[in-house]
C-alpha cells in the first residue's frame, strides 16, 4: 500500500462532513420553528411534539456520524504516518479501522434518512386517506 492510499478519504471526508452539517443545521432550525410554533400555538397540535422529538434523534444521529467521519480521516491521517515512517502493517489496519468508520459513519446516514421519511408521515397525518 502507498502512502497516497489513505488520502482518498480526505476529499470523501470531507464531503460528507459537510453534507452532514448542512443536515445537522437544517434539522436545528426545523426544530426551532417547531419549538416556536408550540409556544404560540394556543391549539397545540398534537404532531409538534412527536416531530421534535424525531428530530432530535436526528440531530444526535447526525452529530455522531460527524464525529465518526471525524475519527475516520484522523486516523487515515495517522495511517499516512506509519506508512511514512516505514510501519507498513500499522498503517494498512489503520486504514482499514479508518475505512470501517466511514462505512458506519454511512450506515447510520442511512438509518438517518429513513426517520426523516417518519417525519414526514407525522406532518401528513392529518391528510389521512386522501394520501
Amino acid at each position: 500500500m502507498e502512502i497516497t492510499t489513505p488520502a482518498i478519504l480526505f476529499s470523501t471526508v470531507s464531503l460528507l462532513l459537510l453534507a452532514f452539517t448542512n443536515r445537522y443545521l437544517a434539522m436545528a432550525n426545523l426544530i426551532r420553528g417547531l419549538h416556536k410554533k408550540f409556544q404560540e400555538d394556543g391549539t397545540r397540535d398534537d404532531r409538534l411534539v412527536p416531530q421534535i422529538k424525531l428530530l432530535l434523534l436526528r440531530l444526535r444521529l447526525i452529530r455522531n456520524m460527524q464525529i465518526i467521519s471525524v475519527l475516520s480521516l484522523l486516523f487515515s491521517a495517522i495511517s499516512m504516518f506509519l506508512l511514512f515512517f516505514g510501519y507498513l502493517d500499522a498503517g494498512k489496519w489503520l486504514f482499514v479501522l479508518a475505512m470501517c468508520f466511514q462505512i458506519i459513519a454511512l450506515l447510520m446516514s442511512v438509518y438517518e434518512i429513513t426517520l426523516s421519511n417518519q417525519a414526514i408521515k407525522i406532518e401528513l397525518s392529518d391528510m389521512g386517506d386522501l394520501l
